[in-house]
C-alpha cells in the first residue's frame, strides 16, 4: 500500500518557519514566501500539504490567513490546515476557501463535541492532530502537557468521523532525530483511523523505516526541517512511499 509525503509548512509572523521541539523563540526562518515555496513542492509531484499557522496555535485563531491564502491561489495541491481552529464557524471559512481538511488539535482535547460536530457537519474533512510529550498530550501550541495519553484521546473519536490523526512526538520534532516510529506503529494498531506520523522524520531512511514497519497502517509522513535542510528531496520521498523502490 502506498502512503502519502505530506511535506511541512509551518506559518509564524507570514514566513515559513520550523521550530525546535515545539519552542517558539527557537525558530529558524526557511523563506518569506510561503507560496513560492509550496509551488516548490507542487512542482516535485508532491499532491498534499500540511500547513501549520503557529502563530494561530498560541493565539488560539487564525493569524497568518493572507499567507494561507496565497498558497491555495498558487498551487492545486490538497491542504491541511491547523493552528488556531477552535470553533465550527472558522472551520467552515476555511473549508469554504478551499483548504481541504482542517486539523483541530487543542480543541480536540478541551472541547471533543467540536470535533464530534465538524466531522457531521463537514464529512471527511476533519482531522486530528495529536501531539504529545512523553507520551501524554501537549496542547496551546505545546505549552501545556495534559494528563491524557495519546492512545485514550484518539479512542474518543473512534466512531466520530475523524478522517486521519496526525500523531507528532514532539520530543523528537525539529531535532533531526528520527520518529518515534514504535509509538506511532502502536497507535495505528490501536484504532481504525487512519495515522499520520509525524516529528522527528529526518532521512529517507526514516521513511523507508516507517514505510516497511507501518506501510499497511500508516496514511503517510510528514516532514518539515528535512525538507528544508535538503536532507530529504520530496520528489525521492513521493516515489519512496508511493512504492517506486526505483527512488
Amino acid at each position: 500500500m502506498s502512503m502519502i509525503f505530506f511535506p511541512a509548512i509551518d506559518l509564524k509572523d507570514g514566513q515559513c518557519v520550523r521550530l525546535l521541539r515545539g519552542e517558539m523563540d527557537q525558530a529558524t526562518v526557511f523563506g518569506d514566501d510561503p507560496a513560492a515555496q509550496a509551488l516548490l513542492f507542487q512542482d516535485a509531484g508532491c499532491t498534499w500539504l500540511h500547513v501549520v499557522d503557529l502563530n494561530g496555535a498560541f493565539a488560539g485563531e487564525p493569524v497568518n490567513g493572507n499567507a494561507v491564502d496565497a498558497i491555495l491561489e498558487a498551487t492545486k495541491m490538497k491542504v491541511e490546515l491547523g493552528g488556531g481552529m477552535r470553533d465550527l464557524g472558522t472551520i467552515e471559512i476555511w473549508l469554504d476557501k478551499g483548504i481541504t481538511r482542517v486539523i483541530l488539535g487543542t480543541a480536540a482535547l478541551k472541547d471533543p463535541d467540536l470535533v464530534h460536530e465538524a466531522c457531521k457537519e463537514f464529512p471527511g474533512r476533519i482531522a486530528v492532530g495529536i501531539d504529545a510529550k512523553g507520551g501524554f498530550v501537549a496542547v496551546e501550541g505545546w505549552a501545556e502537557v495534559s494528563e491524557i495519553t495519546a492512545l485514550d484521546l484518539a479512542r474518543k473519536f473512534e466512531d466520530a468521523g475523524v478522517a486521519a490523526i496526525i500523531y507528532t512526538d514532539i520530543d523528537r520534532d525539529g531535532l533531526m532525530a528520527g520518529p518515534n516510529t514504535e509509538a506511532t506503529i502502536e497507535l495505528a494498531k490501536a484504532i481504525s483511523i487512519p495515522v499520520i506520523a509525524s516529528g522527528g522524520v529526518s532521512s529517507m531512511e526514516d521513511l523507508e523505516a516507517l514505510k516497511t514497519a507501518g506501510g499497511d497502517l500508516l496514511e503517510g509522513a510528514i516532514s518539515g526541517r528535512a525538507v528544508y535542510d535538503g536532507a530529504i528531496k520530496p520528489a525521492q520521498a513521493v516515489a519512496l512511499l508511493q512504492g517506486n523502490n526505483n527512488a
